[in-house]
This record gives structure tokens, C-alpha cells and sequence, in this order.
């Protein structure tokens, strides 16, 4: 009888570990790219929840204009509500991204291009950024982000 239960137990497991679909380090680089682009359309829509949906609560950032590390997910949600309340028409696209992903850790490097109007005027930027993603709970939030300006 204790043969016949390992034995079940034995096969129930194989056909338990076949069942769970295992994500390969490609399907998680799209995730992170999916991610930062919903977080831009987020941006874009003014849904301000949903973009902090994706801002884990460590975050910190050197902006392309800060002159200091900016912490926390409550700074970087009130920077963002405070420019998107002068903003309107912004997109931004992404261009060559490069995600490698380590178990529960990522990161993207990437070029954008941007364009809106902030306080009436029309802005364009282009740059360069790298982002750190930590899943967390089966969800990839944004660590860290950093951004420069090219000419």
C-alpha cells in the first residue's frame, strides 16, 4: 500500500511540474518592456494609478534634470501627478531596448524620444535610460531609473 502511494504521489508530481508553464527569460524581457511602455501610456492617459502600479515603494532616480537622487515612490508619483497636470499630447517611443533578467531581477537599457506641450509650450527630448525592475508577487516594478539627455 505505501508502494502504491509514492508511486502516486510520484506520478501526480511529474504530471504537476509538466502542467506549470515555466517563463523563459525572453517572455520576462517583453514584460519588462510592456511594462515601461504601459507606464507611458499610463502617463500619457493621466492615469496616475495605474503608472504607480508599476513604482516599487524603494524607488529612487537621477532624472534627466534632477541634480539629486530622487527616493521613494511617493516623490516620484507627486513629480509625475505635478507634470502631468501641465501636460498634454506627451508620447514616447522606445528604441533599441536590451533586457536581461536575472531570477527575480531586470534590467533594460534603452534609447526614447518624447514630445508634448508642458505649460503651453511644445518640448521634444531624446536620451538614453536604464531601468531596474524586482518582481515581486508575480509583478516586475520599476527599482530604479536613470535618464540623460542627449543633444
Amino acid at each position: 500500500m505505501y508502494k502504491k502511494l509514492l508511486t502516486c504521489l510520484f506520478i501526480l508530481a511529474i504530471l504537476c511540474n509538466s502542467c506549470v508553464k515555466k517563463i523563459t527569460a525572453e517572455e520576462e524581457a517583453g514584460h519588462i518592456k510592456a511594462a515601461i511602455t504601459d507606464m507611458w501610456d499610463a502617463i500619457e492617459k493621466h492615469d496616475i494609478n495605474r503608472y504607480a502600479d508599476y513604482i516599487h515603494p524603494d524607488f529612487t532616480q537621477f532624472g534627466e534634470t534632477d541634480s539629486v537622487l530622487r527616493v521613494g515612490k511617493s516623490a516620484e508619483i507627486n513629480a509625475i501627478k505635478d507634470w502631468m497636470r501641465n501636460s498634454t499630447n506627451v508620447h514616447t517611443e522606445m528604441h533599441g531596448p536590451q533586457v536581461t533578467v536575472k531570477n527575480n531581477m531586470a534590467w533594460i537599457v534603452y534609447y526614447w524620444s518624447d514630445s508634448g506641450i508642458t505649460d503651453g509650450k511644445p518640448f521634444s527630448s531624446k536620451g538614453k535610460s536604464t531601468r531596474i525592475f524586482i518582481k515581486e508577487k508575480g509583478q516586475w516594478q520599476c527599482i530604479h531609473g536613470h535618464y540623460t539627455l542627449l543633444p
